[in-house]
Order: structure tokens, then sequence, then C-alpha cells
């Protein structure tokens, strides 16, 4: 297939072409039996932004290129990044409205083809400007949720956040009817980054599958975030699989799992070993598709080379490993999501309507979040075992005496604080003990 074949768009003097290139290309990995490593990187101009693409394409591995948007877009100030660009200050990422479909697709013309699918990740509550930019600039797969990109990353109100997901899915959705088929991963799996068990990143990610499988929405991804305990996460994984066949069974969709997404090791030794456990876990798991961190994330923006430099340890890792463990245990976390997701569904047959009740009434509810639309009654604890656990479940239907021999325990400021930093400790604290002490990072 020609490398030109991959762009489409919403603009009615482009030809038609059959597509789904992001959704095919995992699929055709995972039937060769190799794990696709992602970066999360994004540049402000296009000549950075395209060049950052080519290396991670040229990269030792099966990749996939990630446009990050900058933080004025994300928050729909595009004034403001528009300025920016003309003042030639650096930007966190790429302003893609600013610069357009016609400039964004002419960038990618030359890089993005059914080998490189180009996925944009934005971090909005409110995207549909977004979505229209790359529906039109011909890109094939982006990410987030109703909740997930409402909840920890802003004050936009969840029926705000709700009602554009249900625009911004609908276009995905009429785009598919007439064969321009996009991806959407959900963000559900990522919650807060930390400290929330898996039971309830998983039925985040499934609902908002459901979520935008009923707009349309024909490939589909759900998330997880690597946490503090390898087994747990094993655990959560393989529930997240079974009930991802449940739930979007007949629709094209995979798993994606996220390198940790909590405050991450200060030694570059302690971040790659980090970074290279999350692709052991990637492979033993048999998730699709895995989003890499970089050694230099407690410390800057990563540059390219760091990106590369976190792939290449990632497909090199997972190239070495044996395929999925057959020694996961049984805590009963699918069971826990499963009846938290059925829960949902049951308060209203609008999904959208169902989520603003689940919150509004507790029935879902992030330890942590702040948010004023999350009732903020649940709480979590790490046990010894570095296990995620709930010690209190608000309004919820889960059973917090489950702790599988852990003793339930309100976190306190100092104990908030261990928790908070404890993957940091375990990977940093094997090398700082060999450091001379002018040569230590302070974890």
């Amino acid at each position: 297939m020609p490398r030109n074949t991959v762009f489409y768009s919403g603009l009615a003097d482009m030809a038609l072409t059959t597509m789904n290139m992001f959704g095919e290309f995992v699929a055709k990995s995972r039937r060769n039996d190799v794990l696709v490593v992602q970066p999360r990187m994004g540049f402000g101009r296009i000549d950075q932004m395209r060049a950052g693409l080519r290396a991670v394409k040229a990269a030792r591995g099966t990749t996939i290129g990630t446009i990050t948007l900058d933080s004025y877009t994300r928050v729909g100030d595009h004034g403001a990044a528009r300025a920016a660009l003309a003042a030639n200050h650096d930007l966190n990422g790429f302003p893609i409205v600013v610069h357009g479909a016609e400039r964004t697709r002419d960038m990618l013309a030359s890089i993005a083809d059914a080998d490189f699918p180009v996925q944009v990740r934005h971090g909005s509550a409110k995207p549909f400007a977004i979505f229209r930019t790359l529906v039109d600039a011909g890109i094939g797969a982006t990410e987030g949720g109703p909740v997930s990109y409402c909840l920890p990353y802003g004050r936009t109100p969840l029926s705000e956040a709700i009602d554009e997901w249900s625009r911004c899915c609908a276009l995905l959705g009429k785009e598919a009817d007439q064969g321009r088929i996009i991806h959407l991963e959900s963000f559900g799996g990522c919650l807060l980054g930390q400290l929330c068990p898996p039971s309830l990143l998983i039925a985040v990610s499934v609902l908002e599958g459901i979520f935008f499988k009923r707009f349309g929405v024909r490939s589909i991804s759900l998330s997880y975030a690597q946490q503090t305990n390898y087994d747990q996460d094993l655990e959560a994984l393989r529930a997240l699989q079974n009930l991802g066949n449940e739930y979007l069974g007949d629709t094209d969709w995979h798993t994606v799992l996220y390198t940790y997404m909590g405050v991450f090791p200060k030694t570059e030794e302690g971040a790659l070993d980090n970074i290279a456990l999350s692709a052991r876990l990637a492979r033993q798991s048999s998730v699709a598709r895995l989003i890499v961190k970089t050694a230099a994330e407690a410390h800057k923006i990563p540059t390219v080379a760091s990106n590369i430099e976190a792939l290449e340890l990632c497909a090199s890792v997972a190239s070495d490993v044996p395929g999925q463990s057959n020694s996961v245990p049984n805590t009963g976390i699918e069971q826990e999501a499963k009846t938290l997701i059925e829960n949902v569904l049951d308060l209203d047959e609008d999904l959208g309507k169902a989520l603003r009740k689940a919150f509004a009434s507790g029935q879902l509810d992030v330890p942590f979040c702040l948010h004023t639309d999350n009732a903020g009654r649940a709480r979590s604890f790490l046990d010894d075992r570095g296990y995620l656990q709930w010690s209190r479940a608000g309004s919820m239907p889960i059973n917090v005496s489950n702790h599988h021999g852990s003793i339930a325990t309100e976190m306190t400021s100092h104990s908030l604080l261990d928790a908070l930093s404890f993957v940091e400790r375990r990977f940093d604290t094997p090398y700082l003990a060999s450091m001379s002490p002018e040569h230590r990072i302070s974890p």
C-alpha cells in the first residue's frame, strides 16, 4: 500500500480510502507477537515535531508516533498558543489547532504510513476543536475520555466534559460510517497516575470504552497504568483483558499499558529499571501497546534522544521476555471492577447520564481527587507488599474488608507522602546507597 493512502480527512475534496491504520497496525503486531512501544512526546514547531517523529520511526523497535499537544491547546486558549509561536517561545507540545489541518497534514506526509501510524495526545476535557482538526488532518488516532480527561486535569464540570465528549465521539462515529476509522483510547486506567486501586481504573477505562462504542467508534483501546506491585498489576491487566472481551468483544480493541505515571525515580539507573520492568509487565500480561516514559521524567521535559533510549530499551526487554504469565493471582480485582461497571450501567440507559449520576452519588469516587464533581469519600492505602487497597469505599459497592491479609489503614499526611514516593524509593535506593554523598540526588 502506498504511504500516501494513510491520509484521510473530513474535507470534501479528499478521496475516501479504507482506513484503520492504527488498529490494524497494532493487531498485526500482536499477531506477530511483538510489543508496540510509543513515546509521550510533543514540540511546538513543525520542524521540531517532524524531526521527533522521524527519530521515533527510525528507532529500533516496533513504534508508533505521538503528537502530544501543548497546555494552551489543552484548555482551548488558542490565542495564547498563537502568540507563543509568534514570539518564538518554546511550547510544551504541538498546538495543532493553531497550526491547522493543512500544515499538520503536510508535516506528516513523508512520515506517517501503514507501518508508522501516529496518535494525537491532548489532555483536554473539551477537545472538539482538537478532534475536528485531527480528523481534517487525516490523523487516525487520539485518546482521552469524558471522565479521565476531566476529573484529574482541571475544573471543567463533568457534565460539560461529557457533553463535549459526546460531540467528539459522534464525530468519530460519523467518520466511521463513511469508512474513515479513527482509533480512540481511553485514559481511564491512569486516573491521577497513582494511589487509585486497580478495580476503579479498570472500571473507568471499560466504561469509557463502552461510551465510545455507543457513539459508533469502531477502534478502541483500554488503558492501565503500572502501579506499585507487579503481581497486582498482572492480575489487573488480566481482568482488563477479560472485561474488555466481555463488553467490547465485537469491536476492534486492544489494551495499552503506561509506564508508572506517579512520582518517578530520580536516578537514571533507577528510572531505567522502572521503565524496563514496565516492558516486562507488558509482555507477561500480553498487552498490545506500551506508552513509555524516560529516564529524564523526574527532572525535565525529555529530549528526543532520551525518548529513543527508553523506546529501544523497552523493545529490547520485551523481545527477551517470555509471553503471557500463567502465574497470575486472583484477589478479586475483576469481580470488583465488574460490580462497579454494572452498577453504573444500571443507573441509566444513557451512559453519559449514568456517569453523571454515578459521580454525583459517589458510586464512582476517585481517591484523593479534588475535583468538585468527585465525592471525595473514598480512600486507599498501600500495604506492606505494595498492594493498593481500599481503606474507605464511600458509596461505591466495594467490600473494604477484603484486604487479603492486610489491615486497612487510614493515611496520615506522612504516610501519604511516603506512599507517593514508594516507587521512587524502591528503584532509587540501591543506587543512592552505592553513591558517594557528593554525587547523591536527594530522593
